[in-house]
């Protein structure tokens, strides 16, 4: 056999090889849709799906990773010690406590009463409340945002954390590698030299340790003193990010016994990116009672084993008997996730998808809408908010739960993002975010079945087509 005649049998024979090890190595521990989708893209075009898996193919950091977070256990649970001595245990009815073991289990955060829980919806606003109590800080800041920019906004927080740290209190600030890519390296320049520790999560190096690119750290957290916190869907930077639509976020300020677990994660957080644990005991200051919400912070993603916030959401879902309103930016559902709104609207339940009408992400936006026709055929009522970028995440469950956080309700914030939720369990903070939504309804408008039938067929294949890749979105 000549050379030539050996690489042509060598071409002809190399896509069938990666075709038949994607059979063998896709299906392990991967889920059904997700190994559907790519085999798919494995047998349609071998060698860019051979690529793509070598790049992003498993939803888990390099070994050296997992090494480290092999010693995060034991530093969350001494945190969590921490706040244990301070919270006193609660009775729920049936629901909300069969929902909070189930936060506890994947977490390891217990649930804790006493708290205080404003709910932000003014952009600006939420960030010169954010700029005051860095401005009041007596021991320490803490800061982890997935985008912090160094705009107007950005800089706004950027001078507090100067001034606060010139007067002596510790600052210190993770940004994630690739969300805050175009202004980390200015972040570090303007803060270092006031004595504000900043490190990027997840960096992406040419040589030395690295991780992939597409696991991100999506979180949104601040502390102050251990005593105020802010969780939510917004970033650190400028409402109207170029696109000519502002987004339209909800934040959450907390006081009370829930803030230590803010700080909890933080600090694993810290020790995952230095490999330095935080043990100063002024991180958790002895905490009184701020307020009536029951509460406790559920943290997600790849780091962590067992189970995520899909698991809570399709739990919530089933529970439900009167009404569940979703608030999130993209909505590219799992199976069970889909399949638990579809019984709960059999269960008599009311369900509300509240969607952005403009999205940043086209691709995504294609798949979310191929799931329209059957949630709009099985009873869901699906609204558009039109005044803006509805950035938000939240969720409700009749007058019993509440959700607010950074996850989205796609496979990203499933299964490669890291997530961080806070879970309430009181009614009146339910009915406080249920008034948010109600306003934001009111700015919204339904989607018509009929009229949503009416779209053309190159629009329909264009969608199934995305749908056919969504559990890799």
């Amino acid at each position: 056999m000549n050379l030539g005649v050996a690489l042509e049998w060598l071409a002809a024979a190399a896509p069938w090889a990666i075709r038949i090890g994607a059979l063998i190595v896709v299906p392990f521990r991967r889920s059904p849709a997700a190994t559907q989708s790519w085999l798919l893209l494995f047998f349609v075009a071998p060698w860019l799906g051979l690529v793509l898996y070598l790049a992003i193919g498993r939803p888990s950091h390099p070994r050296w990773r997992r090494q480290r977070v092999a010693q995060l256990w034991p530093i969350i649970d001494r945190a969590v010690s921490c706040i244990d001595r301070v919270a006193r245990p609660a009775e729920l009815p049936p629901v909300q406590a069969s929902a909070a073991s189930l936060v506890s289990g994947i977490g390891r955060m217990p649930l804790l009463q006493g708290n205080e829980v404003d709910f932000l919806t003014d952009y600006d606003a939420t960030i010169d409340l954010l700029v005051e109590d860095i401005g009041h800080a007596e021991d320490h800041v803490h800061l982890l945002f997935y985008i912090f920019a160094t705009d107007a906004t950005g800089q706004k927080v950027i001078a507090a954390l100067r001034q606060a740290a010139l007067r002596g209190v510790r600052c210190r600030v993770l940004v994630d590698a690739i969300g805050s890519r175009t202004w980390a390296a200015r972040i570090e320049r303007e803060l270092r030299p006031a004595g504000v520790e900043v490190h990027e999560m997840l960096p992406i190096r040419v040589l030395g340790r690295t991780t992939r690119f597409d696991l991100r750290n999506h979180r949104k957290i601040a502390v102050i003193d251990g005593r105020t916190g802010y969780t939510g869907s917004q970033n650190i930077i400028d409402s109207d990010q170029g696109w000519g639509w502002p987004n339209r976020e909800v934040m959450v300020r907390v006081r009370g016994p829930v803030v230590g677990e803010l700080q909890a994660v933080f600090v694993a957080d810290w020790f995952l990116e230095t490999e330095k644990e935080l043990a100063d005991g002024h991180l958790y200051p002895p905490a009184e009672d701020a307020g009536s919400s029951l509460g406790q912070v559920l943290p997600s993603g790849p780091d962590l084993e067992h189970g995520g916030i899909d698991e809570l959401f399709v739990a919530l879902i089933h529970s439900a008997r009167e009404r569940v309103l979703i608030s999130t930016p993209y909505f590219v559902p799992s199976e069970p996730l889909l399949q638990a709104l579809q019984v709960a609207i059999l269960k008599g339940a009311e369900v509300h998808l509240l969607l952005s009408g403009r999205s940043d992400h086209p691709l995504v936006h294609l798949a979310q809408q191929s799931y329209y026709s059957e949630l709009l055929s099985a009873g869901a009522v699906i609204h558009l908010f039109q005044p803006g970028f509805l950035h938000a995440k939240h969720m409700s469950i009749d007058e019993a739960v509440a959700v607010v956080g950074s996850s989205n309700v796609d496979m990203r914030s499933f299964a490669l993002n890291s997530e961080i939720n806070l879970v309430l369990y009181d009614r009146e903070a339910t009915l406080t975010l249920r008034q948010i939504e109600r306003s934001r309804l009111e700015q919204s408008v339904p989607l018509r079945a009929s009229d949503w039938e009416r779209r053309n067929l190159a629009r329909k294949c264009a969608e199934n087509v995305a749908r056919l890749f969504s559990p890799l979105l």
